[in-house]
This record gives structure tokens, C-alpha cells and sequence, in this order.
């Protein structure tokens, strides 16, 4: 069967005064190949934790994790991730950076370059190859980061925030290259983002995860990303449904994090 399964996931961390902190509980989902979510919800809710266990970098403590019929137990190609920083060798060029996976496996250069080479310019840096990653600015070190993932060809791309330091119009377009990236591609995005406009522009569905220990609360499926794909996103924020699901999702995470704050004070 293709696609992702997360059946009963949860996630506890034990501390070292013997105490806990349950971060998930019971998390279970089902993810179409080619299929592109969003996942928003107040701080400390284990969006960042359930994509390290989807990506096998943690253990969960119980459930189960299958990608195309196979347990995922670990780190692979077939899963790739994009960090909010682009986790990039900085000294090294851009045609480097993104051709590193492929070199690691030990393929030949015959055999990738014309797919490097491809995915440069599809993220608009064919004239800036040769460069330094630290010569470039931000937004074109995502890119880097987005092409060399793909040069991988993983089933399932995982975002952590990628474009949440970016200035607002570098990560406007960065929103439309990832839609580009999505439907030509078909790859199976899930996306971690704190921002609700985010969320809705780049989520068909949609994850609004409830706070500690950590659950699915409410799932949205959205027209917007597909919309997005040849339409300027700008535009797309006009739609009358998407001001309304923006206020309804904003209200959704403020009851949420009122509700945090009154444990705290209630703790402290």
C-alpha cells in the first residue's frame, strides 16, 4: 500500500528527575502519496516531534509508522527533510550542495547532473551554481536546501518551518515555489508552519494539533493550495472561505494557548 500510515503514535520524554512529559498521544493519520498537509498548532503541541519521528531521527515511545507497506525505524533516503535553516555546507558551492546526496550514494556524475542541473533551474539558480552558499541571501539558501532535497528523490518531503525566517515577500514567493515544486513533482509534502495563512495557502489538508500531550484536534481539506499552484497567492487570500477559515483556525490556537497560559499560572 502507498502513502503514510501513523497508527496510535505517541511520544514520551522521560527526564533525568524522573519525571515526563508526554509530547504525543495517540496520533493516527493516513497520508495519500502525492498528497500535501499542513500542520499548525500552539507551541509546545509536538509538531516538530512528529515529524522527527516521521523523518526516524526519534523512537516513538508506542504506535506505528509504515511508508509504502514498510515500518519506518529510522533515517532514509526515501524520506527527506527541509530545516527552518537550511542545514547546507556552506563552503561548498550550490551545485554541490544539492548534488551531495547523489555523490554520497556513490552514483556517477553522468547520472545525476542532468537532474541537478534541472532542479537548478526550476528553483531559479542556474546563473548562481558556482557560488558560495554564504554568498547568497536567505531565501535563495532555502532554495538550495528544497533542490538538494529533491535531488534525493525521496517518496516524502518534510518541511520544519522552512521559510519562517524569511523576510514576508521572499516568503511569498518561496509559498509558490513549493506549490510548483508539489504539482510537478507529486511528491507527499508535510509542512510545519506557526502561521495560519501558511498553513492555508500550502495545506490541501490541513492539521490543527491540540497542546501537550500533543493530538490531532480538528483537520481541514482545503482548495486553496491547488488554487495557489497558477494563481497569485495574493489573490487567493481574497477568497471569502479563506478569511473565514482564517479566523476560525486563529480563534482555535488563541483558546488554546489561553488555555496554556492558565495551567501555567495555575502551576506556578
Amino acid at each position: 500500500m502507498n502513502g503514510l500510515s501513523i497508527e496510535n503514535l505517541s511520544m514520551r520524554f522521560d527526564l533525568p528527575n524522573g519525571g515526563s512529559v508526554q509530547a504525543l498521544k495517540d496520533v493516527s493519520l493516513q497520508l495519500a502519496e502525492g498528497e500535501l498537509m499542513s500542520v499548525l498548532g500552539p507551541s509546545g503541541c509536538g509538531k516538530t516531534t512528529l515529524l522527527n519521528i516521521v523523518a526516524g531521527f526519534l523512537a516513538p515511545t508506542s504506535g506505528d509508522i509504515m511508508l509504502n507497506g514498510h515500518a519506518v525505524t529510522g533515517p532514509d533516503a526515501e524520506r527527506g527533510m527541509v530545516f527552518q535553516q537550511g542545514a547546507l555546507f556552506e563552503w561548498m558551492s550550490v551545485r554541490d550542495n544539492v548534488s551531495f546526496g547523489p555523490r554520497m550514494a556513490g552514483r556517477r556524475e553522468g547520472d545525476w547532473a542532468e537532474t541537478v542541473d534541472h532542479l537548478l533551474d526550476v528553483v531559479g539558480l542556474r546563473d548562481f551554481k558556482e557560488k558560495a552558499v554564504y554568498e547568497l541571501s536567505g531565501g535563495m539558501q532555502q532554495r538550495v536546501a528544497l533542490a538538494r532535497c529533491l535531488a534525493n528523490d525521496p517518496d516524502v518531503i518534510l518541511m520544519d518551518e522552512p521559510l519562517g525566517a524569511l523576510d514576508a515577500l521572499t516568503r511569498e514567493k518561496m509559498q509558490g515555489l513549493v506549490l510548483k515544486l508539489w504539482k510537478e513533482t507529486g511528491k507527499t509534502i508535510i509542512l510545519i508552519t506557526h502561521s495560519v495563512e501558511e498553513a492555508l495557502l500550502l495545506g490541501e489538508r490541513l492539521l490543527v494539533m491540540a497542546p501537550r500531550p500533543g493530538r490531532i484536534h480538528r483537520e481541514y481539506r482545503l482548495p486553496f493550495a491547488d488554487l495557489g499552484v497558477n494563481a497569485d497567492l495574493r489573490e487567493v487570500k481574497k477568497h471569502p472561505e479563506f478569511g473565514q477559515k482564517r479566523e476560525e483556525i486563529l480563534g482555535m490556537i488563541w483558546d488554546m494557548e489561553e488555555e496554556i497560559m492558565g495551567r501555567t499560572e495555575e502551576n506556578a
